[in-house]
């Protein structure tokens, strides 16, 4: 990427291996969503998820900005929580509503956050269960002073 240092995987000195990229989805306790409103305005907002399966997970209230917005244009941003090793995800969200990958969702969440939802928490009538699946995702490890940020295309 002209101007950011943004190189792939195998295209500089110092980068990062994707086990790292997948190592801080999963542990980061928190994740920013980032979508637009219909005007082309940006929404951002924090969420519990998981990592799963090679995706961000998440649930939220059917009426919520962040599912209305995904609903009419589904390409958004996903980050980690951490600004010094951030993990940023850019993909496409779909609506997930089949019961054995909602109960997937819930045995990782429940354990992740101490809660005990259950499957009648994520009736599709009330929050949505959202899975956004990378186009392209980058990492920057600011800490160990990479040459650049490392960009994956999964």
């Amino acid at each position: 990427m002209p101007g950011y240092g943004v190189v792939g995987p195998d295209e500089g000195r110092g980068l990062l291996p994707w086990s790292w990229a997948e190592e801080r989805l999963t542990r980061s306790r928190n994740y920013w969503v980032a979508t637009t409103w219909p005007d082309g305005r940006p929404h951002a907002m924090p969420v519990w998820g998981v990592w799963d399966e090679g995706a961000v997970w998440f649930s939220s209230s059917v009426g919520s900005r962040k599912v209305r917005n995904l609903r009419r244009d589904p390409r958004c941003v996903v980050t980690t929580e951490d600004a010094v090793q951030p993990v940023v995800v850019d993909g496409r969200a779909t609506v997930v509503t089949e019961e054995p990958r909602l109960r997937r969702f819930l045995d990782l969440a429940n354990p992740k956050y101490d809660s005990s939802m259950d499957l009648a928490f994520l009736d599709p009538a009330v929050n949505a269960t959202i899975r956004v699946d990378p186009a392209v995702v980058i990492g920057l490890d600011d800490a160990a002073f990479t040459d650049s940020p490392t960009r994956w295309e999964p």
